[in-house]
């Protein structure tokens, strides 16, 4: 998942949803039921301007890392979107020198199959900052003997770690890799053994560590790897501002369970607490732009040209496709 985009005082113009569909069929079923005026009558109003679609599932950054990263100015290559390294630049680090790179490692629970070992959804784990900073003390002498520098983000459960290791090599998002097996997306290649090794090295060490037994004590799931992605290079003149950019995930959690009824339960509240507000926007004449992502594709929306009659006799006769049929491609 992409490093958050830092509220604004003034209202953005662009809004980025991700997880706006899916190709479950338990959330595909809910489309011709779902109910969204503010979103309904915002695209009556808006063109489509940019249609990412992909053939399958395969990419290691899925649609809403792209369409945001397009929308930051961000590089958007495959596995090699900079989320860690733009974060580093907003918490002060230092760029990364010559030779090495920036890379997020979010801490996960891997769940030991008969066969394979798949990723938990680190969404679901809900960790402490005393146990994010406990397990950071722990693990630090491991990762420092590979030249891996680590430092701790706000957000308990993520930290920044910097290394050659890391430079140049692509990796999956969490979204991609949570709920399979982690063989099917972790980094392959003689490159990457290092990391691999130290995966399972954290296994290990975690197992018995007091944060884990604690946490069993609780009921649930122990911490016991960690996934790392968001690598790649950050040019130099990306622009730190995102004023104008707003990102919402908060259909992210109902999507990973695949409740379709969560699902439009959330979708209804983002309609009227952020579909609202930039439908009020784009009636005032605002520029907005909407990016609506799936699974598969991302479809980016802005003002119709021109205005006046002819924009008004245009949306009298010209058919708009209904919400359900937009979020149904996605």
């Amino acid at each position: 998942m992409p490093a958050s985009v830092p509220a604004s005082s003034s209202p953005p113009h662009h809004l980025v949803i991700a997880h706006a569909g899916h190709s479950a069929p338990a959330i595909r079923d809910t489309l011709a039921s779902l109910k969204l005026p503010n979103l309904e009558r915002l695209l009556a109003r808006l063109q489509l301007a940019h249609d990412d679609a992909q053939d399958d599932e395969s990419s290691l950054s899925p649609p809403h890392e792209r369409a945001l990263a397009a929308a930051l100015g961000l590089p958007v290559a495959d596995g090699l979107i900079p989320w860690a390294a733009r974060q580093a630049r907003e918490l002060g680090l230092p760029p990364a020198p010559a030779g090495q790179g920036w890379g997020l490692m979010t801490l996960c629970h891997w769940q030991v199959g008969i066969d394979d070992v798949a990723l938990g959804d680190p969404g679901m784990l809900h960790i402490g900052a005393d146990e994010s900073a406990a397990l950071l003390d722990a693990v630090r002498p491991f990762f420092d003997e590979d030249g891996i520098a680590v430092h701790p983000t706000p957000q308990p459960g993520r930290w920044l770690a910097r290394s050659a290791l890391f430079d140049g090599l692509p990796t999956a998002s969490i979204d991609r890799a949570a709920g399979y097996p982690i063989s099917e997306w972790s980094p392959q290649g003689e490159a990457a053994r290092p990391l691999r090794r130290l995966q399972n090295e954290m296994q290990m060490l975690l197992y018995t560590h007091p944060v884990n037994d604690a946490r069993a004590e609780r009921g649930v799931p122990a911490i016991n790897s960690f996934w790392l992605s968001g690598t790649g290079a950050l040019p130099a003149n990306v622009a730190a501002d995102t004023a104008d950019v707003a990102y919402d995930d908060s259909l992210r959690a109902a999507t990973a369970r695949a409740d379709a009824a969560a699902w439009a339960q959330a979708w209804q509240a983002l309609d009227a607490q952020r579909l609202a507000p930039l439908l009020a926007d784009a009636q005032r004449g605002a520029p907005v732009r909407l990016t609506l992502c799936g699974n598969r594709a991302a479809r980016s929306f802005t003002a119709r040209e021109g205005g006046g009659l002819a924009s008004m006799a245009r949306r009298l006769f010209e058919r708009t496709p209904s919400a359900a049929e937009v979020l149904g491609t996605l």
